[in-house]
């Protein structure tokens, strides 16, 4: 008995050593968190529009019957991340014609009302939660978070993180074009 505690700290630095090396590995995206909703119906949802902007607020009755598929983007206007990605929001819109639906996720309506009126407002339509359950029901790990969304419903693409940088922008443009929201030249 006494050799196997001797025996259990060697045991727990390997382990611990294993974990370690696992998070070094440079083939492993951290950004790639799977997500339960892919392939699956978007989550119920009724948020109220934020107050001062004038957007409408979001439902999941917004997403189905679209003609193409559409962008739901989870924001803050405490996100350091998401001010970062909102130019590149912004181009998908105003350049290639996206439908951009956003849920300000637990933030104060007036900083959010500040923040889009400084930064512009490329969403058609915003719902505020407050309270973050809907945040919840889209089982986001965090802001930002981005969701490609078919005109049936179905959860089809999810993008943890800012959509900045080449290669983020290129995996998110792909996943647009295989969605059918753009055409490949458009890239």
């Amino acid at each position: 008995m006494k050799r196997i505690l001797a025996f259990l700290p060697l045991l727990v630095a390997v382990v611990f050593g294993g974990f370690f090396l696992w998070g070094l590995n440079p083939d492993r995206d951290p950004n790639e968190v799977p997500s339960v909703l892919i392939a699956q119906p978007a989550p119920d949802f009724d948020l109220e529009p934020v107050a001062g902007v004038e957007t409408p607020g979001l439902s999941r009755s917004n997403l189905v019957g679209t003609e193409t598929a559409v962008v739901v983007n989870v924001f803050a206007s405490w996100c350091v991340p998401c001010r970062a990605e909102h130019a590149v929001l912004t181009s998908l819109v105003e350049r290639d014609g996206i439908r951009l639906f956003g849920i300000n996720y637990k933030d104060e309506p007036e900083d959010a009302a500040r923040w889009l009126t400084e930064l512009g407002n490329p969403y058609a339509r915003i719902g505020s939660d407050i309270s973050g359950r809907a945040g919840i029901e889209w089982g986001i790990s965090g802001v930002p978070e981005t969701f490609i969304v078919s005109p049936d419903g179905t959860v089809l693409y999810r993008y943890v993180g800012p959509v900045v940088g080449e290669v983020a922008v290129g995996k998110f443009r792909e996943a647009l074009v295989q969605a059918g929201s753009l055409l490949r030249e458009d890239l």
